[in-house]
């Protein structure tokens, strides 16, 4: 038996604090006064459906590892097939015992892979304080583990509102297409029984790129949903702004959009007209399709203006890098890959028109960590409708928190950025990842009052308010 198998799983109380004594003291207070605060999530992608149904999960498989690009990446780079892993070309697969036991015993067969990773930390951590599992993930103890969180998952106490509760989740957003009828926010919302808060926001990525293949049905899909006449580019921005208002009805506070840069140029409206006609024809090209898109960035910020939806940016992603793997298993399995952005001249054209808006609050997000204090903290800094989102995907992980904060805080302070969100699929790793920024701001903040740049209670305040107020008041809660 190796040593790892030998070796327990142990969380240490003081994890990601800082090392010098004195600093630590300081942070332990801090965080122990928002460690318990509830949690808001302004950003995941949980199904609501999980938690209307309130259904045992099927498996430890299918809860932690099928769903979670972060793990398939890691095991795919190492030699796992994505098939093995419970994926299939349209996304994760019903897994008999069989094969949730044998994607586990890949996961914890190459746990030592994940080793100085967020993703072996809120797995440590999710382990240890969520199920009470004592040993290492390995080929040895595969199976009791599985045994372990597959005894748990069939109790009550697991199910998804009994976790939604223990975790101590306020809001959850989720995120939604513009087709969906939201029937699930619907029925969680006049269940008497559920008395948690579950939100929509409102995603139109693929209705906004004119080169997809299949954009003129989607064009006719959102007309048809929105009762509104899509022939025409006229009748097309009035089923967005028919849809948003729906989805605000229905709870959302946010639209959110991500595509391959942040451009905002706006077109006049005769130029965007044809550029539509053209698409609806299947005649678009590559060209306008994309100054199209930048153009409807504007007219999203127009849009937000008018129904106050708080509207995130979340950029650079060349989506589906490695084609094959696209093909054979679908999105969303880890190969997705950064890109440089640009934003001081790419986001002047809507900042120009509605930066100073009272209406409009822009939240941007970026895997570029080179913008972060040349660009977009010297704008939060002074548009009144914009902040930063804090790291998120690649960059939600301890390092790049800290430099995050190092970074942004002296150009545009702590209010001037979004608070947390945890942006995942993984539901039960949730609690985990709010907890690790938490103690990192914790440290953080301790260390600005070890150099005395801040009081002790400056920075009790602070560390409250991005937990809480900061949150609230970004997303409009």
């Amino acid at each position: 038996m190796s040593a790892e198998t030998q070796a327990s799983l142990h969380v240490h109380p003081d994890r990601l604090l800082p090392a010098q004594p004195e600093v630590r003291e300081v942070a332990r207070r801090l965080y122990a006064a928002t460690k318990d605060l509830p949690i808001i999530s302004p950003h995941s992608h949980v199904p609501p459906q999980w938690l209307v149904d309130n259904e045992p999960f099927a498996d430890p498989a299918s809860l932690l590892l099928v769903p979670d690009h972060y793990v398939l990446r890691m095991l795919h780079a190492n030699g796992a097939e994505l098939s093995d892993l419970g994926r299939g070309p349209d996304g994760p697969l019903p897994l008999d015992e069989a094969g949730a036991r044998k994607a586990w015993r890949i996961l914890c067969e190459n746990y030592h892979l994940f080793r100085g990773t967020p993703v072996k930390y809120w797995f440590d951590t999710t382990f240890a304080e969520v199920f009470g599992i004592t040993e290492v993930p390995s080929a040895e103890t595969a199976d009791a583990i599985y045994d372990r969180i597959a005894a748990a998952l069939a109790t009550p106490e697991f199910l998804p509102r009994a976790l939604f509760e223990r975790f101590g989740i306020s809001v959850l957003a989720t995120t939604d297409d513009p087709l969906d009828d939201l029937a699930p926010h619907r029925a969680l919302a006049e269940d008497p029984t559920f008395t948690g808060r579950v939100i929509p926001t409102f995603r139109p990525d693929r209705f906004l790129e004119l080169a997809r293949p299949d954009w003129p049905e989607l064009a006719r899909r959102l007309g048809e949903v929105a009762d509104v006449d899509t022939g025409t580019y006229a009748g097309y921005i009035t089923a967005l702004e028919t849809r948003r208002r729906y989805f605000k009805e229905h709870g959302a506070v946010s639209s959110d959009h991500s595509h391959y840069d942040a451009g905002t140029e706006p077109l006049e409206e005769a130029e965007a007209a044809r550029i539509y006609d053209a698409a609806l024809r299947g005649e678009v090209s590559a060209e306008d399709a994309t100054a199209f898109r930048r153009h409807m960035m504007s007219e999203t910020a127009r849009m937000a203006t008018e129904d106050g939806l708080v509207m995130t940016l979340h950029p650079a992603v060349r989506r589906n890098h490695d084609p094959d793997n696209l093909r054979r298993y679908g999105a969303d399995v880890g190969s997705d890959i950064p890109v440089r952005v640009e934003f001081t001249e790419a986001l002047r054209p809507l900042l120009g028109r509605y930066g100073n808006h009272p209406n409009l609050t822009l939240v941007v997000f970026t895997i570029d960590e080179d913008v972060y204090s040349r660009e977009l903290a010297p704008m939060a800094g002074f548009y009144r409708s914009m902040h930063v989102g804090v790291p998120w995907w690649f960059l939600d992980a301890p390092e790049a928190i800290r430099r995050f904060r190092g970074a942004v805080t002296e150009t545009a302070g702590f209010y001037r950025t979004s608070g947390f969100i945890d942006d995942t699929r993984a539901f039960l790793s949730i609690p985990t990842r709010h907890d690790m920024s938490r103690r990192l701001d914790a440290a953080y903040l301790a260390e600005l009052v070890a150099e005395h740049r801040l009081t002790e209670d400056e920075a009790l305040a602070t560390a409250h308010d991005l937990v809480t107020t900061i949150p609230k008041k970004v997303f409009k809660l």
